[in-house]
């Protein structure tokens, strides 16, 4: 056990967590060079399939550490900031033990089939954006090279993963060019003509949202958009994640209203929903378009932060403990798509917008809408789009994300544009 805590392993382990890190941070500091990103991304997977098992444990610490330290955050709205730090490092250590895990699979298949164990890393490699610790599927290895010079397909990290490997095994530095295969080429996708959306960006602090002597102020502002938007000639209005932080539909005043302006533009906000038959709360998009109104529930809901992924008799405790016995969110079964002007959308609320699952049948829009104000200031946004520009890449999906407390863009072939 001693050899985990020497000092070379520990800062080798370090040194590549920041090579697998550097182009978020990068790009946090608007600082992303494709060329850059592609020699540290190649860097990271070198010395990762070079690198023994103390030293796979501490780079999926420092991994973990340097990609989701912000999840602790949350705990300040909680007003426990305490367990920032418990956090962080249970993070952390989730990660380490992951990738030691998946290192000794690799080396007992590789030692069994007498094969190099340098084979197995790099296929660990490969599968592990299919490998999700605590339901959240944030990383994936693939992503170092969304902005870069190689490709993020499957097939090209595959190539990616064969040259290093084959460079390292066979000793011979002919097999990098191989890295050539994984160029992207060309763009299987065409582009679509941007639509006529007006993308609205807030600014509201979590304590702020949840403060009940503010909701008409709040009010008051979305309302004054929409009437802007209509004047500016938009023929749809986007707004952040719960940027009516209220059951509206138990609230008919406003429905109302919202119903009445959605004649003159379609109105996409997020809100909260009761169910009322099962008694329960959703997370949810309302789409007011034609005097109508249509609610699109989310699916995949925020491990802990609004479902408890841990078992029934913990998942009591922890609630009760942390927030204040509230009931976890309830996840729609089935994903949501609808259509405006003739447009198919793909609905996405926050977490489920930066998930594979809701790019199933790659979809050709999606609008997303998020509340970043959980983690601010810290790295997430950014992390947020870089995954944003993998998926539109990946499936040429177009993403019109709106966000409060940051800044809302749209996503298109893997570009960020601001509207």
């Amino acid at each position: 056990m001693g050899n985990y805590f020497t000092i070379y392993n520990i800062t080798t382990g370090f040194v590549i967590a920041i090579l697998s890190s550097l182009f978020i941070y990068l790009e946090y500091v608007n600082f992303t060079y494709f060329f850059i990103n592609t020699i540290i991304g190649l860097m990271a997977i070198y010395w990762l399939l070079w690198a023994n098992r103390m030293i796979w444990f501490w780079s999926g610490w420092f991994i973990g550490l340097l990609w989701f330290w912000w999840i602790s955050l949350s705990f300040i709205h909680y007003e426990m900031p305490i367990f920032i730090p418990l956090v962080i490092i249970s993070i952390a250590l989730i990660y380490g033990i992951t990738f030691l895990i998946l290192f000794k699979i690799a080396h007992f298949f590789t030692n069994r089939l007498e094969i190099s164990e340098i084979y197995g890393k790099a296929l660990i490699l490969f599968l592990f954006s299919y490998i999700h610790p605590i339901e959240f599927d944030w990383f994936k290895p693939e992503l170092m090279f969304t902005n870069s010079y190689l490709g993020i397909e499957k097939w090209q990290f595959a190539i990616i993963l064969s040259a290093l490997a084959l460079t390292q095994i066979k000793k011979n530095i002919i097999f990098l060019t191989l890295l050539i295969l994984a160029y992207p080429f060309i763009t299987p996708f065409t582009l679509q003509k941007l639509e006529n959306i007006k993308l609205i960006s807030t600014y509201t602090t979590i304590e702020d949202k949840w403060n009940e002597q503010k909701q008409p102020t709040h009010m008051k502002a979305v309302f004054n958009e929409i009437n802007l938007a209509i004047a500016q000639k938009k023929e749809v209005i986007v707004f952040p994640e719960s940027v009516f932080p209220l059951f509206i539909n138990l609230q008919p005043q406003l429905m109302d209203a919202l119903k009445k302006l959605s004649k003159d533009i379609t109105i996409v906000a997020g809100a909260l929903y009761w169910e009322p038959v099962q008694n329960i709360p959703r997370n949810s998009a309302f789409i007011f378009k034609n005097g109508d109104v249509m609610v699109a529930h989310k699916v995949l809901l925020v491990p802990f932060g609004e479902q408890n992924p841990l078992p029934n008799f913990m998942s009591k405790w922890v609630n009760e403990f942390f927030f204040d016995g509230a009931k976890d969110y309830i996840a729609s079964s089935n994903i949501s798509d609808y259509e405006i002007n003739g447009t198919k959308y793909r609905n996405a609320i926050c977490f489920e917008a930066t998930s594979e699952r809701l790019y199933e049948n790659s979809p050709k829009t999606m609008i997303a809408m998020s509340n970043n104000g959980w983690f601010v200031p810290s790295i997430e946004p950014t992390l947020q789009q870089i995954l944003f520009q993998y998926y539109s890449k990946k499936y040429g999906t177009t993403i019109y994300h709106s966000v409060n407390m940051s800044k809302s863009y749209i996503v298109q072939n893997g570009k960020v544009i601001y509207p």
